[in-house]
């Protein structure tokens, strides 16, 4: 087992879906409560990665971060080195690969507060961003670990646009994804075997434990969601 790129895996894992977690609750949120008529637009950026090829997707982010783009090489000038075929850029991908994952559960656990909740604490003073973190936040903690335990999960098994952006670099970019596929084309059967069996009960486990939590949060607060 290559436990390199498992540890490669699970670092951009955590990276990713911690980054999620900041940047999701804001677009969660406004995709909630935003009266905009064109939000739609926004929200089929969103859910986009769901059904575009991870192939297309990440052809193109190689083509917006590649030493051509104003964003490779504003990257490249301030840090010395180009931003495809690297760990940070395997990150970029990886947040607009699993950004649906993330913020489709925030955002449905946001529009399942009560209004009549909002509306009293705004006619007793408190400020949107008050409201937010004494009412919306939580009631909304099972949508939250949803969303950060989904885009973990969904970075885990990342193969095209890792491939696409990232390559095959042993240390930096190589993921559990492209070492079992590797371990097939050379009829290593068994080592394939051996990481696939660790990442279907990892995912196992960690799905059980948020389907767990969430009966667990909704038990907690009966009177909230009667």
């Amino acid at each position: 087992m290559n436990w390199v790129a498992l540890s490669t895996t699970f670092k951009l894992a955590a990276i990713t879906s911690l980054i999620l977690l900041t940047l999701g609750i804001p677009i969660a949120y406004w995709l909630t409560y935003s009266k905009w008529k064109w939000k739609f637009l926004v929200e089929a950026v969103v859910a986009l990665p769901l059904v575009l090829p991870p192939t297309v997707l990440g052809f193109y982010v190689l083509v917006a971060i590649g030493p051509r783009s104003p964003l490779g090489r504003g990257y490249e000038g301030l840090v010395g080195h180009p931003l495809p075929f690297t760990f940070e850029g395997l990150v970029l991908a990886s947040m607009l690969y699993s950004l649906p994952f993330a913020v489709q559960p925030m955002a449905m656990a946001f529009a399942s507060v009560d209004l009549k909740f909002l509306e009293a604490s705004w006619l007793l003073g408190v400020s949107r961003m008050g409201t937010f973190f004494r009412i919306v936040l939580p009631q909304s903690i099972g949508g939250l670990v949803t969303g950060v335990v989904l885009s973990f999960a969904h970075t885990l098994g990342e193969f095209g646009v890792v491939l696409m952006v990232g390559g095959n670099i042993e240390g930096v970019t190589r993921t559990v994804s492209i070492d079992i596929y590797d371990d097939v084309q050379a009829l290593n059967y068994a080592g394939a075997n051996r990481t696939a069996l660790l990442l279907l009960a990892f995912s196992f486990l960690v799905l059980s434990l948020v389907y767990a939590f969430n009966r667990k949060v909704w038990a907690v607060w009966p009177d909230i969601r009667a």
